[in-house]
């Protein structure tokens, strides 16, 4: 090798070195930093493309469980509503079976129709308030209910059907206005609308409770799913901490050693002057 004061290729080796163990160690800093091996597209295009359409996806699928949440309550406070309802009911029937006694006097027949007004209205109040965020599935003013989002491209839907509990309103045949116990005829009238609306009721409830079992079953999908697709992401862009670990200490000893190893390379042209000192 030539030695020359102008050209050290030692020293340039040696910080040609350096300077890539410093720019390895700056990686692995930063992946510790982040707990991420792949941070941007630089690191690894095709793996962030894929990372952050799942990203995309999860986020979609966090609104759409939003959207299910949201149906769950709505469907538990309808079905609480219509509980109350069917209990109202069974109370009314005994009111009305009660009034269906011919040897009834007419104190008495009033006293029975006041408390059979009372649940009329006690379901009607039931009906009003079953609301839940400004839904209310309960009182006819929805004809074709509610759908929610169902996955992340919002193309399908879970739909919560209506069901019109209001008095009068078809599964609730009786009424305040045309229903009373005041004779034995009325009693009987009733008594019949009474066991119609009973069983209209029992029907409704029921196809209200599969919908709510099936929006409650796909909300609890669409949670695993979502855990998924998370544990999907880390795999692709998390970094190993414990490797990164390793390679940090290895790092820092070849750094150190680099360092020495151009100190040493800068010492070289020093020899030089020793050639030209006298004797």
């Amino acid at each position: 090798m030539t030695n020359s004061v102008h050209t050290n290729t030692s020293a340039a080796i040696a910080l040609q070195n350096l300077t890539r163990t410093n720019d390895r160690l700056s990686d692995v800093q930063s992946r510790i930093s982040t707990g991420l091996k792949v941070q941007g597209a630089k690191d690894n295009a095709a793996i962030w493309a894929i990372a952050q359409q799942q990203r995309a996806d999860v986020g979609a699928l966090s609104a759409v469980k939003q959207s299910l949440d949201r149906a769950t309550s709505i469907a538990d406070v309808a079905l609480s509503a219509g509980e109350s309802i069917s209990d109202l009911l069974n109370q009314l029937k005994e009111k009305v079976v009660a009034a269906k006694d011919s040897s009834l006097k007419t104190q008495s027949r009033e006293l029975l129709n006041a408390d059979f007004q009372a649940l009329l209205r006690a379901i009607a109040s039931a009906v009003e308030n079953a609301t839940f965020d400004g839904a209310n599935i309960l009182d006819g003013t929805l004809t074709n209910g509610i759908s929610f989002l169902a996955n992340a491209d919002a193309s399908s839907f879970v739909t919560l059907s209506a069901k019109n509990l209001s008095l009068g309103g078809g599964i609730i045949e009786l009424t305040t206005a045309t229903d009373s116990l005041l004779t034995l005829t009325g009693a009987g009238q009733a008594l019949n609308r009474l066991d119609d609306s009973i069983t209209q009721l029992n029907a409704a409830l029921g196809e209200l409770g599969a919908q709510a079992k099936q929006i409650e079953a796909h909300n609890t999908f669409v949670t695993k799913l979502v855990d998924t697709l998370e544990s999907g992401i880390g795999n692709l862009v998390d970094a190993d901490l414990a490797k990164e670990s390793a390679r940090l200490q290895a790092l820092q000893v070849q750094q150190q050693l680099g360092a020495q190893s151009l100190s040493i390379a800068n010492q070289a042209p020093q020899v030089i002057l020793s050639l030209f000192r006298g004797g």
